[in-house]
């Protein structure tokens, strides 16, 4: 009878022994999923964070900022935009023009501007986070030899100080002539002023990729 109790014994500490172990087991496994998963999260964040600051990195650094009543710049900053992998911003006019405001030597609105040097149209919105640019590229067409009264608001509306400013415009027959030079005064004299260019309307993409290649900012 002793050694059939004893027998008994022995099964029942074995089991317990077999049972501690497979809980212990069990609990090792849980552990180590547990543990599993939150490496995973944390490499899953890490991942991101790093994806972040890679686009922040990449991120464009070029706007391209234009006016364009009548439509003839904005296909021009439109091809600009997309070689530079740039931003795009068009300058509006809080007060639109109209087609008796545009009409050359007629006393209208645009005449009156431009006669007047200290004019200052205001402009509808704005930039956001303007210092993330290092080059701004300002378009605009030319109106009595000058660039409309709004280009000046523009630059006179934020600091410039250490960027990269490349102007362009678009005219029948006028040049970019003294409008660069009368806009640079308005800017920051930190700020890199690169020589400007005229362009007719309808000048193809493939000009304007030429001229941003030979500008070094292709």
């Amino acid at each position: 009878m002793k050694r059939v109790v004893s027998l008994l014994l022995s099964f029942v500490m074995v089991f317990s022994l077999v049972a501690c172990s497979n809980s212990a087991a069990s609990e090792r496994q849980d552990l180590a999923a547990v543990q599993s998963e939150e490496v995973q999260d944390i490499t899953q964040e890490t991942v991101e964070q790093s994806a972040v600051l890679q686009e922040a990195e990449m991120g464009t650094r070029t706007l391209v900022a234009y006016f364009s009543c009548t439509g003839t710049t904005q296909p021009l900053a439109e091809y600009a935009a997309e070689i530079l992998g740039a931003d795009l911003y068009e300058i509006v006019a809080e007060d639109p023009y109209t087609e008796a405001d545009l009409a050359y030597y007629t006393g209208g609105r645009a005449d009156k501007e431009q006669e007047d040097p200290s004019s200052r149209p205001a402009i509808s919105g704005s930039v956001e986070n303007m210092d993330s640019y290092d080059t701004i590229l300002i378009g605009y067409p030319i109106w009595h030899g000058q660039a409309p009264r709004i280009i000046s608001t523009f630059l006179e509306s934020y600091d410039f100080s250490g960027k990269t400013i490349v102007p362009f415009c678009t005219s029948h027959s006028s040049g970019i002539g003294s409008s660069a030079t009368n806009l640079h005064e308005l800017c920051s004299d930190s700020a890199r002023w690169m020589d400007g260019r005229r362009f007719e309307a309808g000048t193809s993409r493939d000009a304007i990729e030429e001229w941003l290649g030979s500008m070094g900012i292709k």
